[in-house]
């Protein structure tokens, strides 16, 4: 069962939630950059709940510099083993099809706002 926090990102917030690696493809090829959220096992792991509240305001914060999408368990261990970010919760960084990097685990709020800018600045390089 999907937890309400992250419901809400699909059905308040429109989020798209991506079910299989095509999908992650094709939202991650369109242009501009986008953040891909795993959730995790949120009723083993307390920080997926946080970790729903705080993508949202990063997408404000950022002024929608980037767009969001919430990944489906039935990829997610695919996607983390194929981007080497193996804890969740992990934001996943792309630039129009290239996976730039991610941020695992729940973070101090000053992490978020430093290197944020760093991964995105990546799709320049």
């Amino acid at each position: 069962m999907t937890h309400p926090l992250i419901a809400r990102l699909e059905t308040d917030l429109g989020w798209p939630r991506l079910r299989s690696m095509e999908e992650v493809e094709t939202f991650t090829a369109r242009p501009g950059a986008h953040c891909l959220f795993i959730p995790g096992d949120s009723a083993r792991n307390l920080e997926t709940a946080d970790a729903a509240v705080v993508l949202p305001e990063l997408v404000m914060t950022f002024q929608r510099a980037f767009d969001a999408a919430v990944v489906d368990e039935a990829i997610e261990a695919a996607l983390r083993e194929r981007t080497r970010a193996l804890r969740t919760p992990s934001f996943l960084f792309y630039h129009e099809g290239r996976y730039l990097g991610a941020i695992e685990k729940i973070r101090d709020w000053g992490d978020y706002t430093t290197r944020i800018p760093q991964i995105l600045g990546l799709a320049s390089v």
